[in-house]
């Protein structure tokens, strides 16, 4: 029974948080719209598609050891969905990043978890969760300029005291930066 109500209440976080994404981004860019999606193809890539976008992906590369990867595509817009905390070094990618405008989320630090990490995959886990402040900084030291930005919670539906904390403490934050001059 837990199970299968995790299994839902992820599914309905992760449904909230890429409407919420859309949304963000759909105030400032057009449809048809070339887009750079920081990493390979993924559940966000396909919605923005859906919605008018043409979207290219990165190859799966390892962007610390690599990060000129990105470089090879200008676009109009680039996008980093929970890319930067699995870095060791965003500020290579940011600076190599060929586009006007980035938009990018992150999960923030939460004073009452961890930072994420999956034993079982070196790939996922977290090597940052950032303060607000701090991802404003490394975007800063990258070149770009926060133009808006937008903080929410991710409610998940168990008993507990962490879910409670969760309810009211906002864990995702998204920008949309534009390449400074």
């Amino acid at each position: 029974m837990i199970k299968s109500f995790n299994t839902w209440s992820n599914k309905w976080s992760k449904t909230r948080r890429y409407r919420k994404t859309m949304e963000f981004m759909s105030s400032s860019i057009k449809v048809n719209s070339t887009v750079l999606d920081i990493g390979t193809p993924n559940k966000f890539s396909h919605i923005m598609a859906e919605n008018g976008l043409k979207v290219l992906n990165t190859k799966g590369e390892d962007l610390d050891q690599h990060p000129e990867a990105v470089a090879q595509f200008e676009t109009e817009i680039a996008t980093a969905f929970e890319i930067f905390e699995h870095l060791l070094n965003p500020l290579g990618v940011l600076k190599e990043i060929k586009a006007e405008t980035l938009f990018a989320s992150i999960p923030l630090s939460l004073w009452f978890a961890k930072a994420y990490r999956n034993k079982n995959d070196r790939w996922d886990q977290h090597f940052h969760e950032f303060e607000d402040w701090q991802f404003d900084w490394l975007l800063e030291k990258g070149g770009w300029e926060i133009v808006r930005r937008e903080k929410w919670t991710s409610p998940v539906f168990m008993p507990g005291i962490r879910p409670i904390f969760r309810l009211i403490t906002p864990r995702y934050y998204i920008v949309e930066a534009r390449r400074k001059k």
